[in-house]
């Protein structure tokens, strides 16, 4: 209720902000005055957001998604069929869902307004003709000086009068037309993102993050377009028609000649509309693939500069890129022939009319006020004939992204009959000999469990990787598909998985997780899960922003902040997914005594613990032994072991033997209640600054350009499109547009000697003839110009995402932890669209547009020059009218720009985290997020277009006050003028009151989509990281010995901040094993990190076999080095990609590599083997077998150095047994440095470098380390590491 109040009080504060349409005058609705205000205030600064007026309350995402929502249930169940499917003998199931459309529901939902928008369509349309019919009376006037002149003043009027309401009714439709095309939009947006987080498991393995995304970024906003352009489906016949009336009316049946030319366009139309379609269906999978592959690479982009793989992943998205490229040359040179059946079908309809006509009868003449009226016609009909293929091709490409669409929503949701939630029995969890599985057929993953855990309990679930442990937590969580048996759960859920989600907010917001804050128990928490030293390190404390995916924070701190949320959130049942694995020992430790233990906060809760650590098992009250998704054995810690079966045999071989010994020491070293983290671990400020300083890493919002656009972005721009293609572009524009006015001198001369009929019928045929050639002359010029405008746009889509691509794989990691993948993901999605489609189209409209205008004022000065009175005074309004306009639309479109990001980043955070957010049953709270997102984008929206509006009005209406002018000098000429010159010169004027408005908002859109090749060319001037090959390079085969030598080194984030590593000094001998530990913080992965230069030196240096590695190419560095990182990154595609992605290595040598780490039966148990396909980021595989992968690759390529960064901490103590020797074998001849956390696994090292406050505390060998009773010493008794175990 309190989230309620609270969304109605900030509903209500917007209210205050709520655009004054409602209560304005009519007057000031119909001319949009009411928006002036921001208009004048966006000339005198650059407007922000809360400048903007507000959404009406109906045009509300919380309206429209709802409602539409309702009419999809509607459909859902209509499409349904009632048969009920056996699934196995226990389980049935209702419903088995055809794919549904999304056409009914569509038009249920916004039928009102779109019957509306037909209505002022209609208006709109039929005051378009009226003009066309006073110009003729005009002329007649004028050439027959019929009736008094206040006639002809009278008509003038009247043609104001008409030209005035169509402006005022045609902008009114345009207003409610665009806005319900965006409620449409919402609605899709809102059904998507619902869709997305109830999908089931085996529905989101076929759907990719970037797939889902790219429906919601590109085919809902294809839908959106076609919504805009859906009247123009029955208006362009139907303008079409009236023309055709009135041309029958003017020219008799001649004018069937020039619908027969116009039924010829029909079939070229439906094959270019055919072909269209084919091309988006190929594209759409294109894009699809690049933005999947960019996705996977942004995330991973860690893994890429250690192993030097960006060259090899820049050619995979090129080559998709060229694909794209191909496409869109097809789709420029289907353009260009659209183009020329565009421009030259109004020609030739009045060429084969006009021919017609003169040459079946003799006695029929062409004269202006035929002619002219007839081509005023022609040019109304233009538009319509431009529209119509326009609107075919938009269906045909929106059938495309239709279909996909009702795939995705029509896709298998979780079944709530996974797992009962209604159970109210005495078991928190009880399984009856159920059986799950990932997708609806294949084998299943875990097999006939039966489990009764009871409230209050702890039960650790122990395995080996691949056993089904966090299949076991899945299927608890419901995430699984039952395929038989009962599972039933009761009361509320915290989930904490084994990689952990962190949302991009504050640490605070992170762990409060959208409850209300109780100080007391939030600061009980904070301590309990050890998070209090990380606050006294973060600049803002719990208020510090964590990045996407907490890649500002280490994966300790991050397992630290998932543990914490789930903690706070008080619930009945507790799923952890190992959250241990990723911490040191003595904070595992603290934690398991004061969360998970029967001493912690949640000791009266009922957990379930999957954990690889054997020395807590003890401290639990139920262990559950699993293999091969099975429960193996199952009961107390001592009742397992003395059955002396499997579990007995394992605690045996890899807990030493002394667990119960070494479990006693958590207590005697952390009395109850009096667990306190060392002092010296919080660092003082500015004297150390951790692996991940925050202040450092701090997310940065997108900023929003201002001010006007930069000439250098359109030079870019032109340089990108090649000069010589532009020059051509400009030649080819300049001569059709003057062919154009030649043709209409041409005729209007023609038909000035319609008076003198022997001189006109002897002159005809010539008259004609040049009139043809005329119009054959503009065709090629057309096709022409489209076509060399092609070649150039294709030049300039490739070199800037090339430049771009490039510009951001050459960016250091720090820029990728401090900005939103989003927005990175943006400018190749959205930014790159602009680029390749839009930008090129509005450029070329503009040039037409200028060429126009230019034209239009030449021709009616040239003959009515009294119309030079009105021009200046004219001009300097239109030009006042422009700069203010330009100002404010130019940002609104920015902070539309900008709004629309947080969208995408939200959803595709959203995506990773589902799994999560349903545990905590926090759906609604999410989609409510989502739909306030999507209001702050509707909010740009809405005013741009209210100032699309505003604009139009007051151009046109200055348009309109030339045509008036034009027809009021044409009669106050009395005569002096000839009649064709007053047709030419007001059909001329008629014309130029849309290339006005069409003109400056054509320059506005080139100004406000330039802003996309701003954002697409601003990575180049981003500092970048070192060059990755120097003409200096390093001799073949280094490095040869492996010896590190670091000489005084240090290192820190920023000038400003202080040292992360200081006076770091020491030096490595041949194939030594050197082990490096240090608490949270030391310093650890920052060693690291500079031995592969992800960040470089503050002072001293680096050597590796004699070679400052300052003084080599970063690839010949990383190239030559070897590593294990912490995360295990795998990319979509096959395994043997995942293993070798250059290429490198033989089969012979991948299945070596698998069987040394344990995984060739496994591999030889996929039906496809090497060939098996990995699911995004590996989601198809468990953590430890991923790791396991990590290792191959690592064998695979051998080098004098390896690096392994806490390796083995998501695998269990078996598997990192196994890991450590193969380490130790294969690895034999290198130099091996290891971070860890499991201090047994460094015991055997040559030497341990210890690490504190980024300083080296100790370094020697183990035994003299534990002799000195120094740091070392101190981790190791924590850890129940004896002395004696050391000497062994």
């Amino acid at each position: 209720m309190d989230n309620i109040r609270q969304k109605a009080l900030i509903w209500e504060q917007q209210k205050m902000k709520c655009s004054p349409e409602g209560n304005a005058s009519f007057f000031s609705k119909i001319t949009y005055s009411w928006y002036s205000r921001v208009i004048t205030l966006g000339y005198k600064k650059p407007l922000e957001r809360d400048d903007l007026f507000e959404l009406n309350e109906n045009d509300s995402s919380y309206i429209v998604c709802p409602d539409f929502e309702k009419q999809w249930r509607r459909e859902i169940l209509k499409s349904s069929k009632d048969i009920k499917v056996t699934v196995c003998k226990d389980v049935t199931r209702k419903g088995v869902f055809q794919k549904a459309s999304l056409l009914s529901p569509l038009w249920q939902t916004f039928k009102v307004a779109l019957i509306k928008v037909t209505i002022l369509k209609v208006a709109a349309d039929f005051f378009s003709f009226l003009s066309p019919q006073i110009m003729k009376e005009m002329i007649d006037l004028s050439e027959h000086h019929s009736g008094s002149y206040w006639n002809g003043y009278g008509y003038a009027v009247a043609l104001l009068i008409v030209v005035v309401l169509q402006t005022l009714i045609h902008q009114a439709f345009q207003r409610l037309n665009l806005l319900t095309a965006v409620k449409i939009k919402t609605a899709l947006v809102g059904l998507l993102y619902k869709k997305a987080l109830n999908l089931s498991s085996s529905s989101r393995q076929k759907y990719t993050t970037g797939e889902i995304v790219n429906l919601m970024s590109t085919d809902v906003q294809q839908l959106m377009e076609l919504t805009i352009n859906l009247n123009l489906l029955w208006s362009a016949p139907f303008q079409i028609l009236l023309a055709i009336i009135f041309l029958w009316q003017e020219l008799g049946p001649s004018v069937l000649a020039g619908v027969g030319m116009l039924l010829l366009v029909v079939p070229i139309n439906v094959y270019v509309a055919a072909k269209v379609k084919q091309l988006k269906k190929i594209q759409s999978k294109n894009t699809d693939q690049r933005v999947k592959l960019l996705n996977e690479i942004l995330h991973g982009i860690k893994i890429l500069k250690l192993y030097a793989w960006e060259p090899s992943y820049q050619k995979k998205i090129m080559n998709i890129r060229e694909s794209e490229i191909a496409v869109l040359r097809s789709s420029g040179y289907l353009t260009a022939f659209s183009m020329l059946t565009l421009t030259c079908i109004p020609f030739l309809v009045s060429l084969a009319t006009f021919g017609v006509y003169f040459l079946s009868d003799e006695k029929n003449v062409l004269t202006a006020a035929k002619v002219f009226t007839s081509i005023s016609l022609f040019n109304i009909l233009r538009l319509p004939l431009f529209d119509l293929p326009t609107v075919i091709s938009a269906i045909a490409q929106s059938k495309v992204s239709l279909g996909r669409l009702e795939n995705f929503l029509s896709s298998e949701d979780l079944d709530p009959q996974n797992i009962n939630t209604d159970y109210s029995g005495k078991h928190a969890v009880r399984f009856v000999n159920a059986s799950f599985r990932w997708t609806k057929i294949g084998t299943p993953s875990l097999h006939k469990l039966s489990i009764e855990i009871p409230e209050g309990s702890l039960v650790a679930v122990v395995g080996q990787v691949g056993a089904g442990k966090s299949s076991f937590l899945s299927a608890v969580l419901g995430e699984m598909e039952k395929i038989e048996g009962r599972a039933q759960r009761k009361g509320s859920v915290a989930y904490v998985s084994q990689q952990a989600w962190i949302q991009n907010s504050t640490l605070q917001e992170n762990i409060l997780f959208g409850s209300e804050l109780n100080k007391f128990y939030y600061e009980r928490v904070l301590e309990a899960c050890a998070l209090l030293p990380d606050l006294e390190q973060l600049p803002m404390g719990d208020q510090t922003e964590i990045g996407e995916r907490g890649v500002n924070i280490s994966g300790g701190q991050k397992q630290r902040v998932s543990l914490a949320r789930a903690v706070y959130s008080n619930a009945d049942l507790y799923l952890l997914d190992d959250p241990l694995s990723a911490v040191d020992v003595h904070v595992g430790k603290h934690l398991f005594e004061k969360v998970i233990g029967s001493s912690g906060l949640l000791k009266n809760k009922t957990r379930i613990l999957v954990t690889h650590n054997l020395t807590l098992l003890p401290q639990t009250d139920i262990v559950m032994v699993m293999e091969d998704g099975r429960i193996l054995e199952m009961g107390s810690y001592k009742e397992l072991l003395s059955k002396r079966a499997n579990f007995s045999e394992l605690v045996l071989t890899f807990g030493g033997g002394k667990e119960n010994k070494e479990t006693l020491s958590v207590s005697k070293s952390y009395p109850k209640d009096s667990i306190k983290i060392r002092d010296h671990v919080i660092p003082k400020k500015n004297q150390y600054v951790e692996h991940k300083d925050m202040s450092t890493f701090s997310m940065k919002k997108e900023k929003v350009a201002t001010g006007a656009m930069k000439m250098s972005v359109i030079l870019k721009y032109l340089q990108a499109f090649g000069w010589s293609w532009m020059w051509l572009t400009v030649a080819a524009y300049l001569g059709q547009n003057a062919v154009t006015i030649g043709q209409n001198l041409w005729l209007s001369t023609w038909t000035a000697e319609a008076k003198h009929f022997i001189e006109w019928k002897q002159l005809r045929n010539y008259r004609f003839s040049i009139y043809g050639l005329l119009g054959f002359i503009q065709g090629l010029l057309v096709c022409f110009g489209a076509y060399v405008l092609t070649r150039g746009s294709l030049c300039a889509s490739r070199v800037l995402h090339h430049q771009m691509l490039d510009s951001v794989l050459h960016l250091p990691l720090q820029y990728f932890e401090t900005n939103p993948v989003g927005q990175i993901i943006n400018r190749f999605t959205k930014d790159i669209f602009i680029v390749d489609v839009r930008f090129h189209y509005y450029l070329r409209t503009w040039m037409n547009c200028t060429l126009d205008v230019v034209g239009t004022i030449l021709v009616i000065v040239y003959a009515l020059p009294l119309f030079v009175l009105v021009i200046v005074p004219l001009g300097y309004l239109y030009f006042t009218i422009q700069r203010y306009y330009i100002a404010s639309s130019r940002q609104i479109r920015r902070l539309a720009g900008a709004s629309h990001t947080p969208v995408i980043s939200h959803f595709s955070e959203t995506l990773l985290g589902a799994s999560t957010v349903r545990a905590f049953g926090h759906q609604e709270r999410f989609m409510n997020q989502n739909k306030d997102l999507i209001n702050e984008n509707l909010v740009c929206f809405y005013n741009n277009v209210i100032s699309n509006r505003w604009l139009a009005v007051r151009l046109e209406f200055l348009g309109n006050l030339m045509a008036f002018f034009a027809a009021l000098f044409a009669m106050f000429a009395d005569g002096k003028v000839d009649p064709a010159t007053v047709g030419l010169s007001i059909s001329y004027a008629l014309n130029i009151t849309q290339s006005l408005n069409f003109w400056v908002r054509k320059a506005c859109e080139m100004e406000t989509n330039a802003v996309s090749i701003e954002r697409v060319c601003e990575y180049a001037n981003i500092d970048k990281e070192a060059p990755w090959i120097l003409s200096s390079r390093p001799p073949a085969g280094w490095p040869n010995e492996g010896v590190i030598q670091f000489v005084s080194y240090k290192l820190q984030y920023r000038p400003d901040l202080g040292f992360a590593l200081q006076d770091i000094s020491f030096q490595t001998s041949r194939e030594e094993k050197i082990g490096i530990i240090g608490r949270t913080g030391a310093g650890k992965s920052t060693l690291t990190n500079c031995l592969f230069r992800i960040v470089e030196r503050a002072g001293g240096k680096i050597i590796i076999d004699g070679i400052d590695i300052s003084t080599v190419g970063l690839h010949d560095l990383r190239g030559n080095l070897n590593v294990i990182p912490q995360d295990p990154v795998l990319f979509s595609g096959t395994l043997q990609s995942n293993l070798d992605p250059l290429g490198k290595y033989s089969d012979l040598e991948l299945w070596n590599a698998l069987e040394l780490c344990d995984l060739k039966n496994f591999v030889q148990s996929l039906p496809k083997k090497l060939q098996h396909e990995i699911s995004e980021g590996g989601e198809n595989l468990s953590v430890g077998q991923r790791q396991l992968v990590c290792l191959a690759r690592a064998l695979l390529r051998k080098t004098k150095v390896l690096v392994l960064d806490e390796a083995t901490a998501s695998v269990d103590m078996e598997t990192d047994n196994l890991v450590q020797s193969t380490i130790q074998k294969e690895f034999c001849n290198c130099t091996v440095l290891t971070i860890a956390h499991r201090l047994h696994s460094i015991m055997d090292s040559d030497r341990v470098l210890v690490l504190d406050s980024g300083r080296i505390a100790e370094f020697d060998t183990p035994q003299n380390l534990l002799q000195q009773r120094g740091v070392f010493y101190e981790m190791a008794s924590q850890a129940g590491i004896q002395e004696e175990a050391v000497n062994l």
